[in-house]
């Protein structure tokens, strides 16, 4: 009786996970480069994208490469459709001039889990 039981939950549970559909995350595009700027400067990017699946889009993390960069998407669920940014400011300040390559790592619920954004340019010193 209680095999039978739990079959039922975890069959009544599979299909409404399945019914549900799955959120899809899509970028315009998945780099940046800020080419030369002085090392006084903070540089900033937007990184535009689209929830092109059939369910809530909700992004759990960004993770930068680096203290010098830092992401800000949003927080709240992003419904089928419907669009958000993640903005990247990159602060050289204190570092080596020269040529950078970071990378934003994104953990959300779509179908492809994790995600990279790469921002680099070349920071000139004073």
């Amino acid at each position: 009786m209680k095999k039978l039981f739990l079959t039922t939950i975890l069959s009544i549970f599979a299909l409404v996970t399945f019914a549900a559909g799955e959120a899809e995350i899509k970028f315009e595009k998945t780099s940046h480069n800020f080419g030369s700027f002085p090392e006084t400067e903070k540089v900033t990017c937007t990184f535009k994208f689209t929830n092109t699946g059939d369910n809530l889009l909700v992004i759990h993390q960004a993770i930068a490469s680096c203290g010098c960069t830092v992401p800000q998407y949003p927080k709240q669920p992003i419904k089928p459709g419907e669009s958000g940014e993640i903005k990247v400011t990159y602060d050289g300040s204190g570092k080596f001039p020269g040529h950078f390559k970071k990378s934003i790592t994104l953990r959300t619920n779509a179908k492809q889990e994790i995600v990279r954004l790469y921002i680099e340019g070349d920071m000139v010193g004073k």
